[in-house]
């Protein structure tokens, strides 16, 4: 017996986004996207609406969202112009592996492709939104929206999670037929963990004297087996940004971009979990003689990008599970290098305590924070400071942008953090450049009572550019000076709680303050243009 109900493209899209467990959901309508905006005001009580002030504010929340839960992230926007205002966000979400999911429109059925000049019109949306995505794909009629979007959640939770998109045009939304809501699709399975590939490792990690373990964003569902292994190879476990926290800072084991360079130098055996290995190849570059490289990831290109001795094509926790009790059959307990880990890192946080004024609040932020609130950094001196300066304790805590490395992104991205996780204390850090980038969407905040702490470093300058001019370029500065607001007015007209926070123990009181009230916080960090250290000798150590 058929289960098919009549109903609209945008109320089966609606429909779709319920039994596939999304409860919320950014954006701005437009004419385009009507029928779907009042198919989610039908099931207004189980979807949130988040209404934005930009499309790139949507997209950024969404990716807040799912970076900072590993649930998908979706927002919705109108084609065109808000699919390339969207744009950035959709790069991020691919660069740092979050799911995301865009829906949005396109224009009338009959018009695409004939360059008619309809508005919002693009040469070729659908292979724009191809470009920035694992995924896309347009709805042409209600019939296909189950389909296609089930299609859809497949394509987020298998293998290497990215962002996905669907469009359907003007016309289709709102157009009616008999739709079957099927079940959602299975997801593919990951493969299983090659015996040979794991023998192999085996091998190689059992003539290691020095192993390191490095971790991406991919080895988050790995936690208890990547810790497991720390502990049979006695290896520290680096990571960038992403993988933070999946080892903590706190344990002898956890390893940030900075302190973990002090061991790579004598590193005979590389083993990368759920990681492009970004840090030893793009940062460290100098590779030590001899390494061996094993690589466990569920992504088969990764294999060729950068081919290792031993590469594993599975899903991250079964193969570092595979590993782990193959070598815990295989390798005699090793001596214990725990305290040697500490004093390691131990002389490392007292050498970056020359990064000021940056390792200064940040540590004053980390005193402040519970362990499981949330870190968001930005593209600013505090933001490149604390890859390195500020400790981590769990997985998803510290969101960051990935490698596209977005100017404002943080802000944005934290308001969305913030809604997916109401009852943990979320923080984000811009300098003044990249908040302006976002700025608007204090109104988002204030609408929605967002309790975000927001700080924004204020040096009045793009700091790396203005730096760069004056060490590289001999001082012909020009473009990197800025003129800007008082924030702490600039907030109080929106209707935001301010602070002014002139020194790292006035940042603690502000943010104790800001963590005990109900809706959003500003608080402005002034610093003297062009003072800070610079953290780039922590960062590329090599350059």
């Amino acid at each position: 017996m058929s289960n098919a109900q009549r109903m609209s493209t945008g109320q089966a899209i609606a429909q779709s986004l319920l039994r596939h467990g999304v409860d919320t959901i950014f954006g701005i309508p437009g004419a385009h996207t009507y029928d779907f905006i009042d198919a989610l005001y039908e099931c207004r009580d189980r979807i949130r609406f988040i209404v934005t002030r930009h499309e790139q504010g949507a997209g950024y929340m969404a990716y807040g969202y799912a970076k900072s839960t590993g649930r998908v992230g979706a927002f919705t926007v109108v084609p065109g112009p808000g699919v390339l205002n969207a744009g950035a966000a959709l790069c991020t979400a691919y660069g740092a592996n979050a799911p995301v999911l865009c829906i949005t429109g396109n224009i009338q059925s009959y018009h695409i492709g004939r360059g008619r000049g309809i508005l919002h019109e693009l040469p070729d949306q659908l292979a724009t939104l191809r470009g920035l995505t694992k995924w896309s794909e347009r709805i042409n009629h209600p019939t296909e929206a189950s389909g296609v979007m089930g299609e859809a959640f497949k394509q987020l939770g298998s293998g290497r999670q990215r962002p996905v998109a669907v469009e359907a045009p003007w016309d289709v939304f709102g157009a009616k037929a008999l739709v079957d809501l099927s079940a959602p699709m299975a997801l593919a399975p990951p493969p299983e963990p090659d015996p040979d590939g794991i023998a192999r490792a085996v091998a190689l990690l059992q003539g290691a004297k020095n192993p390191m373990i490095t971790v991406g964003s991919g080895a988050i569902a790995a936690r208890a087996e990547v810790q497991e292994l720390a502990r049979l190879l006695q290896a520290p476990v680096t990571s960038h940004r992403s993988g933070r926290g999946i080892v903590g800072d706190d344990t002898p084991y956890g390893f940030s971009i900075g302190n973990g360079y002090k061991l790579w130098p004598g590193t005979d055996v590389l083993l990368g979990i759920g990681t492009r290995l970004e840090l030893q190849y793009l940062r460290w570059t100098k590779i030590p003689a001899g390494l061996k490289v094993i690589r466990i990831d569920i992504d088969a290109t990764e294999m060729s990008r950068l081919r290792p001795d031993v590469g594993i094509v599975t899903d991250a926790k079964l193969g570092a599970r595979a590993l782990a009790d193959a070598l815990a059959a295989a390798l005699p307990k090793r001596p214990s290098r725990e305290q040697e880990f500490e004093d390691v890192k131990a002389r490392f946080r007292q050498e970056i305590q020359k990064v000021q004024p940056q390792m200064g609040y940040l540590d004053a932020i980390r005193e402040v924070l519970p362990r499981d609130g949330f870190f968001v950094e930005e593209i600013c001196q505090a933001g490149f400071a604390s890859r390195f300066g500020f400790p981590v304790y769990e997985p998803r805590t510290f969101v960051t942008g990935g490698y596209q490395d977005n100017v404002g992104f943080g802000f944005m991205s934290a308001l969305g953090v913030k809604i997916a996780n109401p009852d943990k204390p979320v923080v984000s850090i811009s300098g003044d450049g990249g908040f302006m980038f976002g700025v608007q969407e204090l109104a988002t905040a204030v609408k929605y009572n967002i309790n975000l702490v927001a700080v924004v470093f204020n040096n009045s300058s793009y700091g790396n550019v203005l730096r760069d001019q004056r060490n590289v370029y001999k001082g012909r500065e020009i473009g990197s000076t800025l003129t800007n607001p008082d924030f702490v007015k600039l907030a109080e007209s929106f209707g935001v709680t301010a602070y002014l926070a002139k020194t790292p123990a006035a940042l603690r009181t502000a943010l104790e303050k800001g963590f005990a009230q109900s809706g959003p916080v500003l608080i402005e960090v002034p610093t003297e243009r062009g003072s800070e250290a610079s953290p780039w000798p922590y960062l590329h150590p090599n350059l």
